[in-house]
């Protein structure tokens, strides 16, 4: 799901459709305020592109993005929206 490029963790997903997408940013949403981390991403209809990196920590992948990439991949709904 994730690569590592240009000092972040990216993902580009695309989903069955805009609800999907929608409805994996708001799960993504809320790990992120559990996580107090916050992805850069992008969405435009059904996909959405991620990028983790820790800005605090000079632009680079730290512990908090693996972290929240590893939440984000392994949450139930969230393997299930891609798996359609």
């Amino acid at each position: 799901m994730w690569t590592q490029q240009d000092n972040a963790l990216y993902a580009d997903l695309k989903f069955a459709d805009f609800n999907d997408a929608f409805r994996f940013m708001t799960i993504v949403a809320t790990l992120a305020e559990a996580h107090n981390h916050h992805p850069d991403w992008r969405n435009v209809y059904n996909r959405v592109q991620i990028w983790l990196t820790t800005h605090d920590a000079g632009n680079t992948v730290t512990e908090k993005d693996r972290a929240l990439a590893l939440a984000i991949e392994t949450h139930p709904e969230v393997k299930a929206l891609i798996a359609r």
